[in-house]
Formats: structure tokens, C-alpha cells, sequence
């Protein structure tokens, strides 16, 4: 008797084993299941690209590309990043910043500093008509603002749970740079506000790297920092001041608006700053071979993949690789870079600001108020740190996964 029940014991537990098997392993023989890229290294993780639609009539679909984690995916959070732009495509940071691979001519070479060395990683094209994201109707373009784009992307995130209904339960952490910094809150919200009807994400946390919060704060500062580093002159940068600062310029910009005294002032700007140089990292070195790499001319500081924007876009543009991501192109006909707090909460510093490490040098500040702030910087980094300071990003990104503070001693 004894004997039959230990038996019935083992084959219930093996039944479950499988049960819990297939559901970890059921993605892996998922439709949207990279085989392999084009060009790419011998690699262990998996990889899955496609299409969501967002909309009932099947008019909005959003591109996504997912690679699970290096190392025992199961065990690790599944990480949600957002690009800015604010209609930029996440493949160049992507490809240029923290992703598994990054092209080298007709070939990808493996990026030792990937995000999903510590995660599993979701990227998300979006809004529609972003990179290889569409939408049929021109009416989705005219009514498309943030408020929009987050809804799609909550709705693309429900109907990316029912295919990989496996990471349903796992920590999710909601991540991005730039314009994400509207995108990833508004989102956040969406998700936080349906959780109290219905449990369905198990949002721990988001992260915003150089985020836009807003314009008049945010980009005042962009006349004294070319001043200061010497790109503009002591005339021009009172003019850029007094005239139109970089905040009326950008908000102007967006509006579809810009002023003919902005217009003066930006024209002024980029004659003395050059076409050559990149204004989010000014120590780029230069690349000739396109038009969208003409924006790196300095030399101070070498960097070894100026020209990977161009790469990727050549890439991207093939149709192996296309079809490889089963991506496609709808109403147009080339894959494309663009589409044309503490105090007032209460909260008390937990950790004090100082200097955080990566093995004997500093890697940059940190401080962290409470136990949900954490503000940090990385030294050397611009405004895309994950492609000029791939290392430091991963450290830190690995503390905000974690859920503790930057190394703080040597």
C-alpha cells in the first residue's frame, strides 16, 4: 500500500514537472521564433520578433522584438524598453546601445555588455507607423498623441502576455531613454489604475535614462553647455539665449511651428557646431559614409562603432534580415532611424549622494530617497549611455534590477 501511494506520489510529480515544463518551454516553438539572423554568432538564448495588433480592425500593429535572458531565463524579470524620439524606432539603441548583437559589416558581432546578460528583454516599436510598426488608415497618424500611444502600448503588452503566457507573473520592469520619459510614466499609470480591477502585471519599478519630462526645464541648458565645451561663440551664444533658447525651439519644433527668429537662431547654431558633430555626445568620432552618420567630426575621445547607425540601417534595410524578423514595410519603402520630484513627496535620503565605482575608478553619482527614487549619473556617458558607456549602463541597470544601490566602495 505504501509502495503504490509513493508511486502515485512520483507520477503526480511528474505530471507536474512536464505541466511546468511545457509552460516554460511552450514559447520556444512560438511562430515568431527567430531562427537566426542573418550574419549572426552562434548564440544560446532564444529570440522572437512580430507583429500585435492594437486595434479591432486589425489597422495598428506594433513591431516587437524579444531575447530571453543568456543564462536561465526563467529566473529572470522581464524587462519592457521603450525608445524616445518621440518617434524614434528602438532597433538603433537596439543595436547601437544595449541589445545582444551589433553589426559589423555584413555580420552582427555579439555585444558583451547586453541588458540580457541580467534580463529578459522586450523591445517595442512604438507608435504605429515607428520603424517596422503601421498603420493602414491615415486617420491612426492624425490622432496619435502620448495619451494614444499609451493605450496601444497597454493593449500590445495584454496581447503579448497571451502569446508568452509564461512571463505573465514574472517582475516586469518598464525601461527607455529619452521621450520614454513621457511614454513609460503614462504607461505605468494605464497598467497601475487596470491592476486595482483586475491583476494582471506584476509592474516592479521603471527606469528613465536622460529622460524628457518637460521642455522649459529639461533643455534650457543646451546654449550654455555648446558655449562652454567651445562649439558656439560668445555672440551667438547670447543670441541663442536671448533670442530663442533650445526649450521655445524644441516646443516650437513639435508644435509644427517654428518661429523665423528660431529658425535664425538654430541656423546660426549648427554653422558654428558643424554638421559633423553630434550634439548628444560631442566627443563622437567622425563617419563619412552616409548622410546620418555626418554628425560625428571630434576626435578627442575614439570611439570604436562611430559608423553603427549607418550599419544598422543598411542592415535593417536587407531582405534576409527582414524576412528573418518577419518584419515588413507598410506605406513605406526603407526602414528608417526617425518618423520625422523627491521633496515634494516626502521622501528622505536612504542612501547619500557620492560616487558609485566600477572596479577602482568612479563610474559616477548616486542618491536614493526612500526605497523607490534612485537617481544616478555615469561619467563619461551621453545622452545615449548604453552606446558610449556600455559597461557602467549594465552595472547600473543590474542595481535597479536588484533593488539596491550602485557599488559604492572600491
Amino acid at each position: 500500500m505504501l509502495s503504490s501511494t509513493r508511486k502515485t506520489m512520483a507520477m503526480a510529480a511528474l505530471i507536474l514537472h512536464l505541466c511546468i515544463y511545457k509552460e516554460v518551454d511552450s514559447s520556444h516553438d512560438h511562430s515568431d521564433k527567430i531562427i537566426s539572423l542573418p550574419g549572426q554568432p552562434p548564440v544560446g538564448f532564444h529570440q522572437f520578433s512580430g507583429y500585435l495588433h492594437v486595434d479591432d480592425q486589425k489597422h495598428r500593429a506594433l513591431f516587437y522584438y524579444f531575447v530571453e535572458a543568456e543564462i536561465d531565463p526563467a529566473s529572470k524579470p522581464l524587462v519592457l524598453w521603450l525608445n524616445g524620439g518621440s518617434v524614434h524606432s528602438y532597433i538603433l539603441p537596439l543595436i547601437r546601445e544595449n541589445g545582444p548583437f551589433r553589426p559589423n559589416g555584413e555580420v552582427l558581432v555579439k555585444n558583451e555588455h547586453s541588458w540580457n546578460r541580467v534580463g529578459n528583454m522586450l523591445y517595442l516599436e512604438t507608435p504605429a507607423g515607428v520603424g517596422f510598426s503601421y498603420a493602414n488608415d491615415s486617420a491612426s497618424h492624425e490622432t496619435m498623441d502620448d495619451e494614444a500611444t499609451a493605450k496601444d502600448n497597454l493593449i500590445f503588452l495584454r496581447r503579448w502576455f497571451d502569446q508568452f503566457p509564461h512571463y505573465k507573473h514574472r517582475d516586469l520592469f518598464l525601461t527607455g531613454e529619452s521621450y520614454a520619459g513621457h511614454y513609460i510614466p503614462q504607461l505605468a499609470r494605464l497598467m497601475t489604475e487596470l491592476d486595482k480591477k483586475e491583476k494582471l502585471f506584476n509592474l516592479k519599478g521603471i527606469a528613465l535614462g536622460n529622460p524628457v519630462l518637460e521642455y522649459a526645464t529639461d533643455l534650457n541648458s543646451r546654449a550654455e553647455f555648446f558655449w562652454s565645451h567651445g562649439l558656439i561663440s560668445d555672440s551667438t551664444y547670447t543670441f541663442f539665449t536671448a533670442t530663442c533658447n533650445y526649450s521655445r525651439y524644441v516646443s516650437e519644433y513639435y508644435r509644427d511651428s517654428v518661429s523665423e527668429v528660431c529658425l535664425r537662431v538654430r541656423t546660426q547654431v549648427n554653422k558654428e557646431t558643424s554638421n559633423f558633430v553630434d550634439k548628444y555626445d560631442v566627443t563622437l568620432d567622425v563617419c563619412i559614409p552616409s548622410v546620418l552618420s555626418q554628425s560625428k567630426y571630434l576626435r578627442p575621445h575614439p570611439q570604436d562603432r562611430c559608423c553603427i547607425e549607418d550599419e544598422t540601417v543598411k542592415y535593417l534595410n536587407r531582405e534576409d534580415v527582414k524576412k528573418a524578423l518577419h518584419a515588413r514595410l507598410v506605406g513605406v519603402h526603407k526602414w528608417t532611424v526617425c518618423s520625422e520630484l523627491a521633496t515634494e513627496l516626502g521622501l528622505k535620503t536612504s542612501v547619500p549622494y557620492g560616487a558609485w565605482f566600477q572596479g577602482k575608478q568612479v563610474a559616477g553619482w548616486s542618491q536614493i530617497y526612500g526605497n523607490i527614487l534612485f537617481f544616478a549619473t555615469i561619467r563619461g556617458a551621453s545622452h545615449e549611455a548604453p552606446f558610449s558607456q556600455p559597461q557602467q549602463s549594465l552595472i547600473l541597470f543590474k542595481s535597479f534590477l536588484d533593488n539596491r544601490p550602485p557599488p559604492q566602495v572600491l
